[in-house]
């Protein structure tokens, strides 16, 4: 990417996933710099000290946002929830590049119907996928192999050690009610305590998930045309502390379908971020942010308009550049 000027602003930007997304930006681009953005700006003097080329500024977002106090800025990430949309529909009529990360399947028609009145002029990336996409893109790069798919279903695991456990919680509390899934090719919306599943993680145990809304189930479904698409979130023991370590954030991707070959496969894939849930959203903002602004090998949209993370990332080979951040992969564990 071409080390010219530009500006970043994080809303949320010294939260969990804010650092996280912020301290990865600097370690890969020291040039750009970056405003950390909430309603105790004093809170993130510190990291913003550590990462320099950064600044800290107050944002209430019930007080609304005026974009003059913090322009000229290329990219605006929303790293916290935004319930009115006053930060995506700024961005929108300033031409501004936009990432949010909380919407859920039936939060995102005031902006998908903006776009048909309203010409979108730079990229608004809806990342309200498990970990801001990254479930979602491996689940595309192992899709490929497939010519027919008959079954997807995904799962994130929470482990109670995981110190991102209040903010995830009350995110959870906020779309656990009813859940988008797709079954015997209808679409639907179901109660998620009524429609638990039993998910079998690494060490054979069994935990029970519930569905959620999360936008990876019609992402999923746009790109593979499976009859039955599920996402589930549950709690259990992760990877990183059975083998003693810090908690990890575990995913767990089964698809079923007609291999490119002719095999008839049930593929079972584990993703572990062994930093935890932060982090592991962190690096799926990352790599937007990289897709956004033309680096990390990519070039930057052409066009304006709506997005996804499968859509502005390159799958082709997401996982090995996920192994570049320490995020584990074990395909087919049976």
């Amino acid at each position: 990417m071409e080390q010219k000027k530009r500006r970043i602003l994080i809303v949320g930007g010294y939260g969990l996933v804010g650092s996280n997304i912020a301290r990865l930006i600097r370690a890969h681009y020291p040039f750009i710099e970056l405003i950390l953005a909430g309603r105790n700006p004093e809170n993130g003097e510190q990291l913003a000290e550590e990462l320099n080329n950064a600044k800290t500024a107050l944002l209430d977002l019930d007080k609304g946002f005026n974009l003059s106090n913090y322009a000229p800025v290329n990219l605006i990430i929303t790293a916290m929830e935004d319930h009115s949309n006053i930060l995506r529909e700024t961005a929108i009529s300033h031409g501004i590049a936009c990432i949010t990360v909380s919407e859920v399947a039936d939060q995102i028609a005031p902006t998908a119907f903006l776009s048909l009145h309203q010409k979108i002029t730079a990229p608004v990336v809806f990342a309200g996928h498990w970990q801001a996409g990254i479930l979602t893109l491996v689940t595309k790069q192992l899709a490929a192999r497939f010519k027919d798919i008959a079954r997807v279903t995904t799962a994130g695991i929470y482990d109670e050690r995981d110190p991102i456990g209040p903010l995830l919680e009350s995110q959870v509390d906020n779309f656990v009610d009813k859940a988008l899934m797709r079954q015997a090719d209808n679409w639907m919306f179901v109660k998620a305590k009524d429609n638990g599943r039993a998910i079998e993680l690494f060490d054979r145990t069994l935990v029970t998930g519930y569905p959620m809304s999360t936008l990876d189930v019609p992402s999923i479904a746009a790109f593979t045309n499976a009859p039955n698409i599920r996402f589930d979130f549950a709690t259990g023991k992760s990877v990183g502390t059975a083998k003693g370590m810090e908690a990890s954030h575990d995913l767990y991707i089964e698809i079923e379908g007609v291999l490119l070959s002719g095999e008839d496969k049930k593929l079972r894939t584990l993703v572990s971020g062994p930093k935890g849930n932060a982090h592991l959203t962190g690096v799926g903002v990352f790599l937007i942010a990289e897709a956004i602004l033309g680096a990390g090998g990519q070039s930057a949209p052409l066009n304006g308009g709506l997005y996804l993370p499968e859509t502005i990332i390159k799958t082709e080979n997401i996982i090995k550049r996920l192994t570049e951040f320490g995020i584990h992969i074990n395909e087919d564990i049976g």
